[in-house]
């Protein structure tokens, strides 16, 4: 083989590119980019400017560790960005905003925000910006947030007291007794730090707490106004359904402008001439797996609509109105790949318009278009897509890196998997399989599973770090990636089949694609390994107590859900009775039903149990629940545990390590390869 197969190392030393903004002119785009140390067990992301009419991609910043989120201004002659600096003798604690100019020069920061800058958007004048920021919601003034936020920093107590239904979210706590306001800056005119004003203050508005970002609220064309989504519902939660609400930015004056109790608005974008607002609407009323539809609000008839419902697809945030105002471009997934799609609408009809792949990003400016995508045999690249030519790649970061390397050729196979009931026939599903880069039929190799998580998402044609089938390729497997019942990409009722009966088709599904690779002549029977995280480590874990004993030569469980009574211990706990049918303590057989923890006695194959201490979507309790249970049994197992990891492995070195305890865990459970048989 001429090339070496792609290795850990290796993968991490991969430039990351984040997404892209665009000059208004179109002439060039900017994205943060990401570079790992192995050797530092650090990161650094820099800004970058990428010209879409040719010539070399160059850095345009350098002094920071963390630059990132950056956005173009309307008048192309500045680009602000996010970043915790050192400048003039001060110091950032927390993220600020800065401006920097696309030639170059000194970044300078727009305001010095006690509470720090979550994200942000340009006002069409480019003379201000609404960011959002954690307040104290009592408090009046910056004076008194900077004050309150210094007795925070100086205080001795560490407990975390609240009365909240939703305090914590992923992997952090959410700050104490605070909530996401917006706030709007207004630049000095020689550019220099300008006056904030907190636009929610008095008001008993907020922007979600889950992550708040940009995709939560928009300017509209002329500058007076901003739409926002907001929970109405006096106790937050992370399963409830917002509305949308307009705010006049000089009197701030609201206005709820869509609001219906079983529906979930989101992503809200100003129509280029004001007069409309579409976002996304789910109609949670009805289920709880319900899709993402297109929605728009009509300013003149104060009403709003779904146009999509006739297109089974989950429309993804951000959705971005074309010049005309008769089209909207978005992302959507289709059978394992994510598109980049225009939606029509007038005909109510969609088209794709840059194919996965998986399209992670775009924008567009001046007729130019811009995406980041990725697919299973490459990271992240940056195409421009200018009218009437070609796409044409605007970076080679990584090129000469990955030329280096030889990779395992890609293939896309449906099989037959379970039937959704009795007399019905069985679905056909999708399962990816990437081969060893130097594959030989005629030779045997062992199988490796990896099982996604969700379970509502799937394992699409992408480039993924954390799980990386180039590098499991590598190491001589044949990976299967299988698109179980209850994936996204597929229909509504596909994806929604597995509701209050988790883990029965997805096994039907996995053990039929097992079954299909066992018939190839290339496949080593004594050597079939199955992996999954988060879901999927619930799909490792609820197989070892029903799949047959042998069927598996191991398991490795990362992250993985174990007992749903001790799982009410996670972020998402609202969700339990809608996931599975039932509070557990209305109908503990039902919770049981689905559980892996009720078949521990069935449980005989080796696993290998991952977690880490800041997992809070699913705590370490059942990671460590799961082993101790597999070791009071008296079945061969290992723990991988990180103290600061949360439910990724995040850290270059905990990574390697990650994978080296994978592949030994693997190796340690492999009897070898057959011997050779004449044919």
């Amino acid at each position: 083989m001429k090339n070496k197969p792609l290795t850990v190392d290796e993968l991490w030393q991969l430039e990351r590119i984040g997404n892209p903004s665009l000059a208004p002119d179109g002439a060039q785009a900017v994205a943060a980019v990401s570079r790992y140390s192995m050797a530092d067990n650090k990161s650094q992301s820099a800004l970058w400017l990428f010209s879409t009419l040719g010539g070399d991609a160059r850095a345009l910043t350098a002094c920071g560790d963390k630059d990132g989120q950056p956005r173009w201004s309307p008048r192309g002659d500045r680009i602000a960005f996010i970043a915790k600096r050192e400048q003039q003798g001060a110091k950032d604690e927390v993220p600020q905003l800065y401006l920097i100019a696309p030639d170059g020069g000194e970044a300078q920061r727009a305001a010095t925000v006690a509470t720090g800058v979550e994200a942000f958007r340009w006002c069409p004048d480019g003379k201000r910006l609404l960011f959002v920021s954690w307040v104290w919601p009592g408090l009046k003034g910056d004076k008194a947030q900077a004050k309150r936020a210094q007795e925070f920093k100086e205080r001795k107590e560490t407990g975390y007291a609240t009365s909240e239904a939703q305090y914590r979210f992923w992997d952090h706590q959410l700050p104490l007794e605070r909530v996401p306001h917006l706030h709007l800056l207004e630049l000095g005119r020689d550019g220099s730090a300008g006056r904030v004003r907190d636009l929610f203050e008095g008001t008993p508005y907020e922007i979600r707490r889950a992550d708040p970002d940009a995709d939560c609220f928009d300017v509209s064309p002329d500058g007076k106004r901003v739409v926002f989504t907001f929970d109405p519902a006096p106790e937050k939660r992370i399963d409830n359904r917002f509305a949308l609400a307009e705010m006049d930015i000089k009197s701030g004056r609201v206005s709820v402008i869509a609001r219906d109790a079983d529906w979930d608005f989101s992503a809200p974008r100003y129509s280029p001439d004001g007069e409309r607002v579409a976002f996304i609407a789910s109609h949670q009323g009805r289920k709880h797996t319900m899709p993402g539809h297109v929605a728009v609000w009509y300013r003149d008839e104060e009403r709003w609509e779904v146009l999509s419902d006739a297109w089974d697809h989950d429309v993804q945030a951000p959705l971005a109105w074309e010049d005309d105002g008769l089209a909207l471009l978005l992302r959507a997934e289709q059978r394992g790949r994510q598109h980049l799609w225009r939606f029509d609408l007038p005909d109510r009809r969609a088209e794709v318009v840059v194919a996965g792949g998986t399209v992670q990003a775009f924008d567009k400016a001046a007729g130019t278009l811009v995406t980041l995508a990725d697919a299973a045999d490459h990271p992240g690249r940056l195409h421009a897509h200018l009218p009437g030519d070609a796409p044409q790649r605007i970076e080679g970061l990584n090129d000469t890196l990955l030329a280096r390397h030889a990779f395992g050729r890609v293939e896309e196979v449906w099989l037959k998997g379970a039937a959704t009931a009795e007399g019905v026939e069985p679905d056909d599903v999708q399962m990816w399989l990437v081969y060893p880069p130097d594959f030989d039929p005629k030779k045997k190799y062992p199988l490796l599973h990896l099982i996604h998580g969700g379970p509502h998402t799937a394992f699409g044609d992408g480039w993924h770090y954390r799980w990386n089938t180039q590098v499991f390729a590598a190491q001589g497997y044949v990976v299967a990636c299988v698109n179980y019942h209850g994936s996204s990409g597929f229909g509504y009722a596909f994806l929604d089949s597995i509701t209050h009966r988790w883990g029965q088709l997805e096994t039907v599904d996995v053990e039929a694609a097992t079954d299909w690779l066992l018939k190839k002549p290339w496949a080593d029977k004594r050597r079939v390994f199955a992996s999954g995280g988060s879901y999927g480590g619930f799909m490792v874990a609820w197989m070892n107590g029903h799949v047959p004993a042998g069927r598996y030569a191991a398991y490795i469980c990362h992250a993985g859900c174990f007992d749903w009574t001790g799982m009410f211990a996670d972020d998402a706990y609202t969700w339990h009775a809608k996931e599975l049918g039932a509070w557990y303590w209305d109908d503990m057989a039902r919770i049981h039903s689905q559980s892996p923890h009720a078949a521990a006695d069935a449980m005989t194959t080796p696993t290998l149990v991952v977690h880490g201490a800041l997992d809070y979507r699913v705590p370490d309790a059942q990671g460590l629940a799961y082993y101790n249970t597999l070791k009071a049994r008296g079945i061969d197992s290992r723990l991988l545990w990180f103290p600061d990891e949360n439910h990724w492995v995040l850290k270059p070195r905990n990574s390697k390590q990650w994978y080296g305890e994978f592949f030994g865990w693997l190796s340690r459970h492999d009897p070898g390869p057959a011997k050779a048989r004449k044919r």
